[in-house]
């Protein structure tokens, strides 16, 4: 993992399901919740981003703005917003430039198999960019209240 708490996010550019430019400088002046994870509309991801839609009103009172990151295109993250009603925009990361520059990317175990891919992973940045936590042990089901209770 390249990133660590206390540290300024590293700088990338990735685009919303509406083609919205999103950068690390169009973050400053807003407290931010990255979810990473790995593919729309698979069972586990489905059900993390669910449980922050479920959650969202409470984000949005405490000032949070959410984004879903993952390798899929913009297509795919509208039919996924659309399907599940998300109130929160997801950033296209194809070639993964904005999970690698996060350090999210590698070898892993997926049934049994070493694989590599997105290490499902939650950032909590402020308004400066600086990172207030790191959550790595995401429990899918329940990762809005897990974030909550951090906050």
């Amino acid at each position: 993992m390249n990133i660590s708490t206390g540290a300024t996010l590293p700088d990338f550019e990735v685009s919303t399901q509406d083609g919205k430019i999103i950068t690390k400088k169009s973050l400053l002046g807003q407290k931010t919740i990255l979810f990473f994870y790995p593919k729309d509309d698979s069972p586990s991801c489905t059900k993390e981003a669910c449980s922050l839609r479920d959650q969202y009103r409470h984000f949005e009172k405490l000032g949070y703005t959410i984004y879903g990151v993952s390798p899929d295109n913009e297509k795919k993250h509208r039919k996924f917003i659309e399907k599940y009603e998300f109130q929160y925009d997801l950033l296209a990361d194809p070639e993964l430039t904005m999970t690698n520059a996060f350090g999210f990317f590698g070898p892993k175990k997926f049934m049994g198999k070493e694989i590599k891919g997105v290490y499902r992973t939650t950032v909590i940045v402020d308004e400066q960019a600086i990172v207030t936590h790191i959550i790595e042990n995401v429990k899918t089901a329940t990762h809005g209240e897990q974030i909550l209770e951090l906050l």
